[in-house]
């Protein structure tokens, strides 16, 4: 996931959530695999934090080990507590403020990659941010009863790591992102690696958090956007090279992994190149 504080400037956001803007104060987040774009106004200056999805994981576990009984069931759990996928945080400037020292120290530690020394100094400065934004984040109300849990994953703790990246999935995804414009269905990628479409919506959901077929309306839409920006192909051309045949149904998809319309995203991107 990505974390992106903005330190100064302002700038018109659209994704999931629509088009709305951020200023200095505000902090982006942004789950993995969530497209957002950005309209800067004049100028603006962001500090981005990466986390990767398995360590996100394993926070979400240790706070919430009253409630969980492995790291398996944490994931379900996590995708369950923070259903939306990307947020506008309102910290506002002067508590935005007291991080960027925080960030600048962080960013200092990292330049030269991980380091064994500076690991310890690393954790608690991500953990001092996290502190004070975590407070600011949208969650959704999850509760399970203590059977509810035994039913889910009778295992213990010990026994459950998380399983490797299947072949089969990362097949699939090469596939998707060689071949976009395909007339895909889950029955034909489920062919293509050699499983069935049960088996295959679980193991890529399992690999990449989301099912193959909403995996490739991300996969179009950022090549959609591309062709948006960068060529003056009429949209609905533009549409039917990334595999939408239907200008209404494109445009509803592309809205939803973006936030606005086709229409909307090629004036913006216009707007930016003539300034």
């Amino acid at each position: 996931m990505k974390l992106i504080f903005v330190r100064h400037g302002s700038a018109i956001l659209f994704s999931e959530f629509g088009e709305k803007p951020v200023k200095v104060g505000d902090v982006i987040a942004l789950a993995a695999n969530t497209l957002c774009g950005s309209e800067p106004e004049d100028s603006i200056t962001v500090t981005t934090l990466y986390l990767d999805r398995d360590y996100i994981i394993d926070q979400v576990f240790w706070q919430h080990a009253a409630l969980l009984s492995d790291r398996l069931d944490a994931q379900d759990f996590a995708d369950e507590l923070y259903s939306e996928p990307a947020q506008i945080l309102h910290l506002g400037e002067d508590r935005a403020g007291l991080l960027m020292p925080w960030l600048d120290e962080l960013l200092a530690l990292s330049l030269n990659g991980p380091s064994v020394d500076r690991f310890y100094r690393m954790q608690a400065l991500l953990f001092a941010v996290l502190d004070v934004i975590t407070p600011y984040v949208k969650t959704t109300a999850a509760r399970r009863s203590v059977t509810q849990r035994r039913a889910v994953h009778p295992s213990p703790p010990r026994h459950r790591e998380f399983a490797p990246l299947r072949a089969e999935a990362r097949q699939a995804v090469e596939l998707l992102r060689r071949e976009p414009s395909e007339r895909w269905t889950l029955q034909s990628i489920a062919d293509a690696v050699h499983l069935s479409p049960s088996q295959l919506g679980r193991v890529f959901v399992h690999a990449y958090g989301k099912t193959p077929m909403t995996y490739l309306v991300t996969i179009r839409a950022e090549h959609l956007a591309r062709l948006l920006r960068e060529t003056d192909l009429p949209i609905e051309e533009a549409m039917r090279r990334v595999g939408w045949r239907s200008r209404g149904h494109a445009a509803r998809m592309f809205r939803q992994a973006v936030g606005v319309t086709p229409t909307r995203y090629r004036e913006l991107s216009r707007q930016k190149t003539a300034v």
